[in-house]
């Protein structure tokens, strides 16, 4: 059974007054709020000046067509959901409604029961794209640059470099050691690029078998090896117009090298068992917390392709060269964890927050916040002291 409709205000656009009544009945029969236009013209112009949720609309009227009223309709309103209704001697103008932004096509004399799924369905589409919507405008404001904590000159450096390389189509190396957030400043270079719109595909080399990555990144051709049952794109297929992660670059093969290489050079792929290659437009960003200059001079990590990723080097500073950083993190983490167990935290006592600002950090800022869970998770009282700190960091 259909979830109850988001939309509640359906706009009616046909010039049969017969048929415009009768549908607009069934309709509010339904539940549904409804405006009528005998006109494109009216239409387009009730768009303009009053919200519409949906809109069912004949594509043969005799003023302004239903495509064009369509196309119209799209500039002022890009994601309004609209059905166009057609006799059958004009499915070529839906199919070409369809082509113009349309959500879909309903044959006249309408069937009531199809009618009815339609507008549900249209409803849970103009749904899931508004709280798609509302995702990516948090994530926009989760990796804003101006919202990721960090105060201390070493951060305040990288944050402008991020700032500065984020509107580019360079392609960047994060290096940094284990928990320092390199994902955190690959995805805020993402979303504050022109590429903020299109997939961010994150893919971590060493969780991933290197006869699997070969797959992963490219895809393969049906039958291509024992399991293939049919064609699957690759991540870099998927991230199109958009970015690609690459993280734990230093982990690849030199054979997962020279392909990786290939693509940042001819910006083409081609997928396991096939033989064309497949134009692929991408941003690529990867990330290690291995000194490939190092690698590259023990003959581990290929010369070239290290050129290739080092056009625009960021390496995220360890925690324990940006101390000034932790109380402020260590807030952070408080109320994340704090609300996520439903737990009223006021703060550190003096000695934990000394004690938190004093220790190393070899796991840098996940260590840190995988000890303010801990600590939160243990506390009875409102301010966190030693006894719920790890016994390492006391």
């Amino acid at each position: 059974m259909m979830a109850s409709p988001k939309i509640t205000k359906i706009l009616i656009v046909d010039d049969d007054p017969g048929h415009l009544v009768s549908v607009k009945t069934i309709i509010r029969s339904w539940g549904y709020h409804v405006d009528t236009a005998d006109d494109g013209d009216v239409a387009v112009e009730m768009v303009k000046t009053s919200p519409m949720d949906l809109i069912l609309m004949d594509v043969r009227m005799t003023n302004l067509s239903g495509i064009e009223a369509l196309k119209q309709i799209k500039v002022y309103n890009p994601t309004i959901p609209v059905i166009i209704m057609t006799a059958f001697s004009s499915v070529g103008s839906a199919v070409e409604a369809l082509k113009s932004g349309a959500y879909d096509y309903l044959i006249k004399p309408l069937d009531f029961d199809v009618l009815k799924l339609t507008i549900e369905r249209a409803c849970e589409h103009a749904g899931l794209k508004e709280e798609n919507r509302v995702l990516k405008e948090h994530l926009r404001t989760d990796y804003d640059i101006a919202n990721i904590i960090g105060r201390s000159q070493p951060m305040k450096k990288l944050l402008d470099m991020v700032s500065t390389v984020a509107p580019s189509e360079a392609t960047v190396l994060i290096t940094g050691e284990s928990g320092t957030g390199k994902e955190l400043i690959a995805r805020s270079l993402h979303f504050n690029s022109p590429r903020k719109e299109k997939p961010l595909v994150v893919v971590n080399c060493a969780a991933i078998t290197e006869t699997l990555l070969e797959s992963e990144l490219f895809g393969h051709e049906k039958g291509s090896f024992t399991g293939a049952d049919k064609r699957r794109e690759g991540r870099f297929m998927q991230a199109d117009q958009g970015t690609v992660f690459l993280d734990e670059i230093g982990e690849t093969s030199s054979t997962m090298q020279a392909k990786l290489l290939r693509v940042l050079q001819e910006k083409e792929i081609q997928r396991v068992g096939g033989n064309a290659t497949i134009k692929v437009d991408v941003r690529v960003v990867v990330a290690t917390n291995r000194d490939l200059k190092s690698e590259v001079a023990q003959g581990h990590f290929r010369e070239d392709l290290f050129y290739r990723l080092n056009v625009m080097p960021l390496n995220v500073p360890p925690l324990r060269e940006r101390l000034e950083d932790i109380p402020l993190l260590a807030q952070h983490f408080l109320n994340k964890f704090a609300e996520k167990n439903r737990k009223t935290v006021k703060g550190f006592v003096p000695l934990a927050m000394d004690m938190l600002v004093n220790y190393d950090w070899p796991g840098n800022v996940r260590e840190l916040e995988n000890a303010i869970e801990r600590a939160v998770i243990l506390l009875t009282g409102e301010h966190i002291t030693e006894n719920q700190l790890p016994i390492n960091i006391t």
